[in-house]
């Protein structure tokens, strides 16, 4: 076990993104932040430290338990951290958004208004 690892590795070996260049690009974009401020993908983590990814439209926010540089499963992974992040929103609630129809192509200028006019837009 190490004292400190690479932010990018670290988000990667306890498996919060899939590859470790996915991890340093959101990074760079300022999707993974450390103790509440965006990183560059060669910060330093430690134990303690607060690491929220922003990952597939949904935040996590996890604090550090273990620094780990190297990939490991699933089970050792998710004993590195401990998991702060809120719950998924229900499922009624997504089944609610209204959403097109794949393949329906752009909305119409009408469909547009209306969809202003829902948003409060007008």
């Amino acid at each position: 076990m190490a004292s400190s690892a690479r932010i990018d590795a670290w988000v990667w070996s306890v498996r919060l993104m899939k590859t470790r260049s996915q991890a340093a690009t959101a990074c760079k974009a300022g999707h993974v932040k450390l103790n509440g401020a965006a990183v560059k993908p060669s910060q330093p983590v430690t134990v303690g430290d607060r690491v929220r990814v922003w990952v597939d439209h949904r935040e996590h926010d996890v604090e550090v338990v273990e620094v780990i540089s190297k990939r490991v499963g699933a089970a050792i992974a998710r004993t590195c951290y401990i998991d702060h992040s809120p719950p998924p929103p229900p499922k009624e609630i997504l089944a609610s958004i209204p959403r097109r129809d794949r393949g329906a192509g752009r909305p119409t200028k009408r469909e547009r208004r209306e969809l202003d006019k829902l948003r409060g837009r007008s």
